[in-house]
């Protein structure tokens, strides 16, 4: 907003007197709150700091000592500079102890050797100065406009973040006050190399004020926050001490996003909103970029030199779809996800999707994986106890270009042993067996024909009747083909059970006890009930 010492040399009106900058040249990036005349020595108590002292030397002092103490005392209240002519009191050259005096305390002093019209000068800085006043006031209520509307619409972090890009020209990053990266805006930057090591490099970062310029790191951090719960700290990246309007920008922003976390506060919070973009470009990128890890590291989840493994935890919930994809739900099962795993002491990407929890566990090289990860389904488990759930792992992989095969892998063996009513604390791809891989196949139209092919007889008689020859036939498979065990399964008498199994051999034309009928007949169940769980959304039914 203040012109500098070099920049009010540079105008015109000084020109003409032909300045020369005699001493104090470390100073001439100070700014110039005013332009000031001052035909006295003892004008220092009268100045407030930041001008520019123009006299013609008629009333100073020609002893050392008075003009080292002259000097001292504007240096002492921070004057920008002294600019003397060279025509009334000195003609030719300043006195050594001025000069002195000047360059020992960083004063810039400069000489004009031509006669100067003071007021044309202070008219010239001052009214530079109050124009660039004016242009500040504007374009802060600009950005209080801007801030305002987008508060008002309630406007994501991402779309803030680049609006403050736009106003600054400055990389922007959002993050925890454990310094994990939640949104950024790279500002035509390289994301990945303003995110490198940034929770390493953002401890450091330490401020007494909530908003404040670090010089070592060249970040302008301000605290995000409302209330009085401080939750994450603005960071905008610029090397250079940010002009006052940048401050604005970064505070204004910070108020938008605290305005936006209370209002959203029942949506998912701006964590489990950047693990999920991370894990869904895991997902979809077989070969994932330098940014991608960056923001994963940013996130305090390094992926390199790291055994990876793909967690899926889903809901054991009776009902329909919306009581399983219930917000609160899953939001309460990725918490519980979250807090298992620091406790675990180990690394995770966890997020929600449409049906539970997704997660990537990232462990050291050295850690044993499966105590590792029996220990967090133990605690996700007795955190949930009073609503159970499936936990599921992939494959651990070595490399991040196999992460998304992990998590793929962990969510279909969830969804399989969602229909196994199996109680193992962790489920794993060997666990699912059959099972398992219809799942696999389970968008595979070709199953889906097998399936219907062999019971569609069987549930048009079901559907027809009002008789439950499907559900007979369920417990005979299950029991492995023991009449009297699926009797006793199905709370049934023997008689009648047989009876039932008589007709599904009429409807469908086969001998239950034929080993290659009965496995046909029970691989066409599991493939018919991952069809229902398919088409209603929800996992588990077709076991009950």
């Amino acid at each position: 907003m203040y012109p500098t010492v070099a920049e009010v040399l540079a105008l015109p009106v000084l020109r003409q007197g032909r300045p020369h900058v005699v001493a104090g040249t470390a100073g001439l990036d100070a700014p110039v709150r005013w332009a000031h005349v001052a035909e006295v020595a003892d004008i220092a108590h009268l100045l407030r700091g930041g001008e520019l002292v123009l006299t013609t030397g008629v009333a100073l002092p020609d002893d050392g000592p008075a003009l080292a103490r002259y000097v001292a005392d504007l240096a002492g209240v921070g004057a920008a500079g002294l600019v003397i002519e060279l025509v009334r009191h000195w003609s030719d050259k300043l006195p050594a102890a001025l000069v002195e005096a000047a360059e020992k305390h960083g004063l810039p002093l400069v000489t004009l050797s031509r006669e100067t019209r003071y007021v044309s000068v202070t008219e010239a800085v001052n009214g530079q100065i109050v124009d660039a006043q004016v242009a500040e006031l504007r374009a802060a209520e600009r950005v209080h406009e801007t801030f305002t509307a987008l508060t008002v619409a309630g406007a994501e972090p991402g779309v803030v973040l680049g609006e403050v890009a736009r106003l600054t020209e400055q990389p922007v990053v959002l993050e925890t006050l454990s310094h994990e990266v939640l949104a950024y805006d790279a500002a035509g930057t390289d994301p990945g190399e303003l995110l490198t090591g940034w929770p390493s490099r953002s401890r450091v970062v330490q401020l007494g004020e909530r908003t404040g310029y670090h010089p070592g790191s060249g970040w302008l951090v301000t605290v995000v926050g409302a209330r009085g719960h401080d939750w994450g700290r603005l960071v905008v990246v610029c090397a250079d001490p940010p002009p006052h309007r940048h401050r604005v920008v970064a505070e204004r922003a910070a108020s938008a996003l605290a305005v936006h976390r209370l209002v959203a506060k029942d949506s998912d919070g701006l964590e489990r909103q950047a693990h999920r973009a991370v894990l869904n470009e895991l997902l979809a990128s077989p070969a994932p970029s330098a940014e991608l890890l960056a923001r994963a590291s940013a996130l305090a989840v390094p992926l390199t030199g790291r055994q990876l493994v793909g967690l899926a935890v889903r809901p054991r919930l009776a009902g329909t779809r919306p009581a399983l994809s219930t917000p609160p739900v899953l939001r309460e099962l990725a918490e519980a996800t979250v807090l298992a795993a620091r406790r675990a002491k180990v690394s995770a990407l966890v997020a929600t999707d449409e049906l539970g929890v997704r997660a990537l566990i990232a462990l050291s090289p050295e850690a044993n994986a499966d105590t590792v990860l029996h220990r967090l389904a133990t605690d996700v488990h007795e955190a949930r106890a009073s609503a159970p759930g499936v936990l599921a792992v992939g494959t651990t992989v070595l490399s991040p270009a196999e992460a998304g095969r992990t998590l793929l892998e962990a969510g279909q063996v969830a969804a399989a042993a969602l229909g196994t009513g199996s109680e193992r604390v962790l489920h794993r791809l060997s666990d699912v067996r059959l099972r398992g891989l219809l799942h696999l196949l389970s968008d595979d139209e070709r199953v889906t024909a097998f399936a219907a092919r062999e019971l569609g007889p069987l549930i048009q008689r079901d559907v027809a009747s009002g008789s439950r020859l499907v559900q007979a036939l369920r417990h005979y498979c299950q029991q492995g083909g023991n009449k009297s065990a699926a009797a006793a399964a199905a709370h049934t008498s023997r008689t009648a059970y047989y009876q039932q199994l008589a007709r599904i051999e009429q409807v469908l034309g086969v001998r239950l006890e034929d080993p290659e009928s009965m496995l046909s007949l029970y691989v066409a169940l599991l493939a018919w009930d991952l069809t229902r769980s398919s088409e209603e959304d929800s996992p588990g039914r077709g076991a009950q």
